[in-house]
């Protein structure tokens, strides 16, 4: 078909200036600044232009008065594995707020970043996802999980894995000290892993090896395995989660302060909820756990070490200043459903036992030999939680998953925590303003993981957009009922196309993988 120069003039004419324009809306731009009234207009995935935009056209248009708009959050902490490959769209995160995540966390990834990268990039995504390659991931592909120092020959064979992580566009390397079998690695090999990471830029994240008696240790290994890698320093979902310690807080603050005064990029995130959620197996002395469950078995049905084990989990127990297993509640155990949302303690009672700790110990035991849960633990201090959340370099983050909606007792931090921080820590106790709050949940982690043009509205930038009422968003999730969605962001855009509209999903796909930028 040809056409006249009559009706390619009028075909011009006709277009748009705009994908989508949305008009008067309260711009909370990621910064930290006050907010202001402007338009903004989006095309071919970027914000194209920020103002009076009067006069211009769109394909669609959203009248945004009385609403703020702000960029779209950024979880920097989050275990999507495994979920994100049944919901690509990423239906609880997208609810939330959230437009991208960063996985790979706590040590934990997959080891063929490239081929994952691929595999989810053709699945049709709902959310940006980053990862970073994870220790525990390499020392298990070289090492299995044994309990043992590394030689300098597996160092070596770690150091090429994680360097392939790297090229592959891992933004950085992650450890989860407290699991197997990053529990059994020292420091040196951390700082050697570090330094392969380094290379190539980007983030050492850390899930810290303590985070109750030697929690001031645990930070300055932390610092130390980023600086001598040449990283910036993430220290995961920073807490203090022991009961005795309750308050102490002001000192590790203090401790993350004192080092970037001496020009350490070190940040924190953090969850805004007083409980964690973590497996089973830390209840046990990590030495138990060493090799796989064939030995985790043989090591039960011996009864001269199952008396150590028992004896030391009751010291890890006296130590944490917990009178009994009541703060550990069941999320997931797909062998006995109706032990989801109870605690050890009811678990045991379940079971016709009298309470005593040397039962609930009994109990824990069993459900490990039947292959072990995921747990939610009752083990952090409210004033500790607000003290972290005011301190200016915690971001917020989840440390949840891309959930498949009425399937176990999952922490509520995978569907409200967002929502959470507007609605709780915002909107209520105005713990935070609003301006700072999105700057957490924004140009914060953007900066931290190098996500140049994310974080911020501005033009040229991805239009990764929320619009919503900051005073309507509200979480729904709790720990009694998790599965419900947070309400209130009405417009969730993710590189320019519409994901959310009106508050219900679409059937879009405008995520992408996001790799890893040299710097």
């Amino acid at each position: 078909m040809r056409f006249s120069p009559f009706v390619l003039c009028a075909i011009t004419a006709a277009a748009a200036d705009f994908d989508v324009l949305i008009r008067q809306a309260k711009v909370v731009d990621g910064t930290g600044n006050p907010w202001f009234i402007a338009d903004v207009g989006v095309k071919d995935g970027r914000i194209a232009a920020i103002g009076r935009l009067a006069g211009k056209t769109a394909d669609r248009e959203i009248d945004a008065r009385g609403r703020a708009l702000s960029p779209g959050f950024i979880d920097v902490h989050t275990h999507i594995e495994g979920g994100i490959e049944k919901i690509p769209r990423g239906d609880n995160y997208l609810l939330d707020g959230v437009t991208t995540v960063v996985t790979g966390n706590c040590g934990g990834s997959y080891a063929d970043l490239g081929t994952w990268f691929s595999r989810i990039d053709q699945m049709g995504l709902g959310l940006n996802v980053a990862s970073l390659i994870g220790h525990n991931t390499v020392r298990s592909e070289v090492m299995g999980t044994s309990f043992k120092k590394a030689t300098p020959d597996e160092i070596k064979k770690m150091q090429e894995l994680v360097e392939k992580g790297m090229r592959d566009g891992a933004v950085g390397f992650s450890t989860g000290l407290i699991y197997i079998p990053g529990t059994y690695s020292d420091t040196s090999e951390v700082v050697a892993l570090s330094q392969a990471a380094g290379k190539f830029g980007g983030v050492y994240a850390s899930h810290m090896r303590d985070e109750g008696p030697q929690v001031m240790e645990a930070i300055e290994e932390a610092i130390k395995a980023g600086r001598e890698g040449g990283l910036r320093v993430q220290l995961s979902h920073f807490k203090i989660d022991n009961r005795r310690l309750w308050g102490k807080s002001d000192q590790s603050i203090a401790l993350v302060e004192k080092y970037r005064t001496l020009g350490v990029d070190v940040v924190v995130d953090q969850y805004p909820y007083d409980r964690s959620s973590t497996n089973l197996g830390i209840t046990l002395p990590s030495w138990a756990l060493a090799d796989g469950s064939m030995a985790i078995a043989e090591r039960l049905k011996s009864a001269e070490t199952r008396a150590r084990i028992v004896a030391e989990m009751k010291e890890m127990l006296s130590v944490k200043g917990q009178p009994d297993y009541s703060y550990a509640a069941v999320a997931g155990f797909r062998q006995e459903p109706a032990y989801e949302g109870k605690t050890i303690s009811d678990i045991n009672l379940m079971k016709g036992r009298e309470k005593s700790i040397d039962n609930e110990v009994e109990t824990i035991l069993e459900l490990m030999a039947a292959g072990g849960a995921q747990m939610v633990y009752r083990s952090m201090g409210e004033s500790d939680v607000d003290r972290i959340m005011k301190y200016a370099n915690t971001a917020i983050a989840s440390d949840g998953g891309v959930r498949e909606f009425g399937v176990g007792m999952p922490h509520p931090r995978s569907y409200g925590t967002n929502a959470r921080v507007l609605a709780e820590y915002v909107r209520k106790r105005q713990v935070l303003t609003l301006e700072d709050a999105v700057r957490r949940m924004t140009s914060l982690p953007a900066r931290t993981f190098n996500f140049r043009d994310r974080g911020v509205i501005r033009e040229g930038l991805a239009a990764d957009l929320l619009l919503f009422d900051p005073a309507k968003v509200t979480d729904l999730s709790t720990y009694e009922r998790p599965h419900q969605y947070t309400v209130g962001f009405d417009f969730v855009l993710v590189n320019g196309t519409v994901m959310v509209a009106d508050g219900q999903l679409t059937d879009a796909h405008g995520g992408r993988v996001l790799r890893h930028l040299p710097e």
